[in-house]
């Protein structure tokens, strides 16, 4: 997941994986695989770097997102 925002400002996450297209026409569109079409304030640099970031976490076996730590069991949280 990569948290983006809206531009009023709210976060929302999406699903990276999901993601099929970006593109600046001229404010950044994040297009799905299912068709959904979402606006963000970010540029499209910006939502390729954190695409990347979220592969590399999945890569070394971090959980992105989430409040499970790396190797902890399912259902096991990491401390606040």
């Amino acid at each position: 997941m990569i948290r983006v925002s809206r531009l009023d400002g709210k976060e929302f996450v999406i699903n990276a994986l999901l993601i099929e297209t970006v593109e600046a026409v001229p404010d950044t569109v994040i297009t799905l695989t299912n068709g959904h079409k979402y606006v963000v304030r970010e540029s499209v640099d910006d939502v390729i770097e954190q695409v990347a970031t979220f592969h590399r976490r999945i890569t070394a076996g971090i959980a992105p997102l989430s409040g499970r730590s790396a190797g902890a069991p399912s259902g096991a949280e990491t401390p606040a």
